[in-house]
């Protein structure tokens, strides 16, 4: 409201009205729960996880559906959901000339996404048991000198959270943003979100330099927060010696060296253009940022190829990022490597480790529980969204980036250079749902159709 405000737009009433209606129904609740006092169990914790984000979607749809751009109910609500799930889909074409409360309010909806992200997989995810997440309550454990309490927890990485955030924003600045600009992509950066004040993203600038310093902070997006927690509290070394962390680095740099190699000798690209758009592409869609400098669906079947999966990969556990995730795919090569050691001795005995510690015997199962799911639901919703009249590749990309959350898809309609416009409302909804399910982890959002669940 206030950035309407202040560059003379009239959407600043929208905004008004919305703050109202949100007042009203917030402030009912918080006051019809006043003075009571409430003890919350396992199957609460999944339905309010569900319902929050659900409910934060629909609210934050308002501004969208009542703005100048005019927008249905389904984009307004498929916009809100890409947001706050910090996917970065858009369906709003002309975002060069949109009002700025609507671009700044986008931004926000993302940033409060990644850090809500975070604090979940921090203190929810890792107590529910979700997809292997179990083995990160060690990371919370006093041991590991990192703060206990879910409240004190919250506070520290808000407080990380908001510094990167400022020195993003001020970086952006050095280089030539105009404010307005070097904030909105700053909350879009550090959340990995990736949505941007103009159709063409970051390539709208085209200065290398921009690109570099996103590039540096959705890197440092996609670690795990907590690292960072120890790290200020005196205790560095698992930032540079956390398995997870080498691992996301490595498979960074190898990607980019095989695709700048490729561009190279396949594209006719110079060197120093080749590293510059293979660094920030590569490191956008493995974080799930989403941010593009150009139309990389045109760069041959190997690199469109090689960034399909990227997008499937995602960053580290604990982070804003999304896909997979990286520890999953360690733990599953710690299990296929003691099947192969059992193999060659049958009779002896062998025990899956992460980051140097043994691994509890429900993480591999809870990890191949997750990744089948995982597999099913990206099939599931292929499937859909070709039944709904989408082409191939728009239906396998988009499945992707949906339960992925990470925002462009592959081909012509809902590539970097496209967007998801033209889909029809039927393809948007169920994008909607894969979004919600990739940014909750699936497990968290299937477990309440379980007739189980409701059951005393």
């Amino acid at each position: 409201m206030l950035a309407d405000l202040y560059f003379g737009h009239e959407d600043w009433r929208v905004f008004f009205i919305c703050i109202i209606v949100t007042a009203f129904f917030g402030g009912s609740f918080v006051l019809s729960n006043t003075g009571q006092i409430f003890e919350m169990n396992a199957r609460q914790a999944f339905l309010l996880t569900i319902c929050s984000w659900i409910v934060i979607s629909l609210f934050a749809a308002l501004p969208f559906k009542f703005s100048a751009l005019d927008m249905s109910f389904t984009d307004a609500f498929f916009e809100s959901m890409s947001g706050i799930t910090t996917t970065g889909s858009t369906v709003i074409v002309g975002l060069d000339n949109a009002p700025p409360g609507i671009l700044l309010w986008r931004a926000i909806l993302q940033w409060l996404g990644g850090i809500g992200i975070i604090i979940m997989a921090l203190s929810v995810l890792p107590f529910l048991q979700v997809g292997g997440m179990q083995i990160f309550k060690t990371e919370l454990s006093e041991d590991e000198k990192a703060l206990p309490r879910t409240a004190q927890l919250a506070s520290s990485i808000g407080g990380i959270y908001l510094f990167l955030t400022f020195s993003c924003v001020i970086l952006y600045s050095f280089t030539g943003l105009g404010k307005f600009d070097a904030v909105a992509h700053a909350l879009t950066t550090i959340s990995t979100g990736g949505f941007s004040t103009y159709d063409n993203s970051l390539a709208h600038f085209d200065k290398p330099i921009t690109e570099f310093i996103a590039t540096l902070f959705m890197l440092l997006g996609g670690m795990p927060f907590v690292l960072y927690l120890k790290a200020i509290r005196g205790n560095a070394r698992p930032l540079f010696k956390d398995s997870q962390v080498r691992f996301f680095l490595s498979i960074v740099a190898i990607s980019i060296i095989t695709t700048v190699t490729y561009l190279v000798m396949h594209q006719d690209i110079k060197f120093s253009e080749a590293l510059r758009r293979a660094s920030f592409n590569i490191v956008s869609l493995i974080t799930g940022t989403g941010f593009a400098n150009g139309d990389y669906g045109q760069w041959g079947g190997f690199v469109v190829s090689l960034f399909f999966f990227l997008m499937v990969i995602g960053g580290c556990a604990g982070s804003t990022s999304c896909g997979i995730k990286i520890f999953r795919f360690q733990v599953f090569l710690a299990v296929i490597v003691v099947q192969i050691k059992k193999l060659i001795h049958p009779n002896a005995v062998f025990i899956e480790h992460y980051n140097g510690k043994p691994l509890a015997k429900d993480v591999p199962l809870s990890v191949m529980g997750f990744v089948f799911m995982y597999a099913f639901c990206f099939a599931l919703l292929s499937i859909a969204l070709s039944f709904v009249g989408l082409d191939f590749l728009t239906a396998m990309s988009g499945a992707a980036t949906a339960i992925s959350n990470v925002g462009p898809g592959l081909g012509d309609i809902i590539g970097p250079a496209g967007t998801f416009q033209p889909l029809p409302d039927s393809a948007k909804w169920l994008l909607s749902l894969g979004m919600l399910l990739g940014r909750l982890e699936i497990m968290t959002a299937l477990v309440i159709m379980h007739p189980n669940f409701w059951k005393n």
